[in-house]
């Protein structure tokens, strides 16, 4: 089914994508695996991409706020088999700079914007704690006011851009009340007391950098804080629907992707004399995952436009976030069954998505926790 979300433009910046990925990510994918992290320098490439292109024209990007712009982004990843390369930069473009923009003063716009949008500052937010997941209300991470600083206490983890990041957007506690208690503190590379815990050893998305953050009494500038004090669960959840918006669309992408190889390895294979793809069990079985996929993606673009329009529902992005990564597993284990043997050998893209897309179904909220939101609704 053709898609009608995208404008010319839009696809102009597609082939740019395109472009960005086979000259930029494919060829050094299996060594940027190897390391566990993406080199610093991707990011600025991003940025020349325009990748950060929300930014204000003031402070160095474009003030094109279009969501169907970040979205082309993760699908091409998806579809080139390179997704775990870009969740950072998804990250910084769909996640931490809609706080930078909607709760900074004019002072913090020119001190971080700049560097943001050309990709040169890297941006982290950590919420989840070895104790509390996605359980924003049990945060302890700790912030106390000290004249003019912030004392920071606590150790955040799972962190997205952990080791690569200079600006972190901390989740820590002001004050005892669960919701009006927690305040959002940007922390800065080289503030005395931040340290980089481990590198996380995760079994997929090796190429993705993934770290614990430590705050021993971290002496933050009052100055960092974001928005109002208290507000920060608030500006939280009003922020998470993008977030899981972006899983959704990184979800249907990879399962589309998925389904796109195994067609064409069905194809050429051959079992006991015939096409693999000639057996009804196997025709059947794809038309069941095609059928998925092309309804899937387009509720998923239905909650693009929504969120363009500035509609986009909580409940809704929860649905999204939930079914398309839902559906990224079944389709990927389907697919990983249909190459046989060779699905399970690591130089075939099925097998890697495999092992890296397990974890779509825990990061951003676990499923679980979307169908508690969109239990509450009903």
């Amino acid at each position: 089914m053709r898609r009608t979300i995208f404008e010319p433009e839009h696809d102009v910046y597609r082939d740019s994508v395109r472009a960005f990925l086979g000259k930029r990510v494919i060829p050094f994918y299996s060594q940027w695996e190897n390391d566990r992290i993406v080199p610093r320098e991707l990011f600025a490439q991003a940025g020349d991409l325009g990748a950060f292109a929300a930014v204000p024209a003031e402070f160095g990007g474009a003030g094109i706020i279009d969501y169907r712009y970040n979205a082309i982004l993760p699908e091409e990843a998806a579809y080139a088999g390179v997704a775990p390369a870009l969740i950072g930069l998804s990250l910084q473009s769909d996640v931490t700079l809609a706080y930078l923009l909607a709760l900074t003063t004019g002072e913090q716009k020119a001190r971080w914007l700049p560097g943001v949008a050309s990709g040169e500052t890297i941006t982290a937010i950590a919420m989840s704690e070895p104790g509390t997941g996605s359980d924003l209300a049990g945060i302890r991470t700790r912030a106390v006011r000290d004249g003019d600083h912030y004392v920071i206490s606590g150790t955040k983890t799972f962190i997205t851009n952990g080791i690569n990041a200079d600006l972190v957007i901390v989740a820590a506690r002001t004050a005892e009340d669960p919701h009006r208690g927690l305040s959002l503190i940007v922390v800065e590379r080289g503030t005395p007391g931040f340290e980089r815990g481990r590198a996380l050893q995760k079994i997929g998305l090796h190429v993705q950098d993934t770290a614990e953050l430590v705050f021993d009494h971290a002496r933050v500038p009052a100055a960092n804080l974001l928005g109002d004090e208290g507000s920060g669960f608030f500006s939280l959840t009003t922020n998470l629907p993008q977030e899981r918006l972006s899983l959704a669309v990184a979800g249907v992408a990879g399962a589309a992707a998925a389904l796109d190889w195994t067609v064409g390895y069905v194809k050429d294979r051959t079992a006991f004399g015939r096409k693999i793809g000639d057996l009804q069990a196997t025709r059947f079985r794809l038309a069941e995952l095609v059928t998925e996929v092309e309804i899937t993606q387009t509720y998923v673009d239905r909650c693009i436009s929504e969120h363009n329009a500035g509609t986009l529902s909580p409940v809704a992005a929860a649905k999204a976030k939930y079914w398309a990564t839902d559906l990224q597993g079944r389709v990927v284990d389907a697919c990983v069954q249909l190459h046989g043997g060779y699905g399970y050998m690591a130089e075939y893209p099925i097998a890697r998505a495999f092992i890296d897309s397990r974890a779509s179904r825990i990061y951003g909220g676990t499923n679980e926790i979307m169908k508690e939101i969109i239990s509450k609704a009903l």
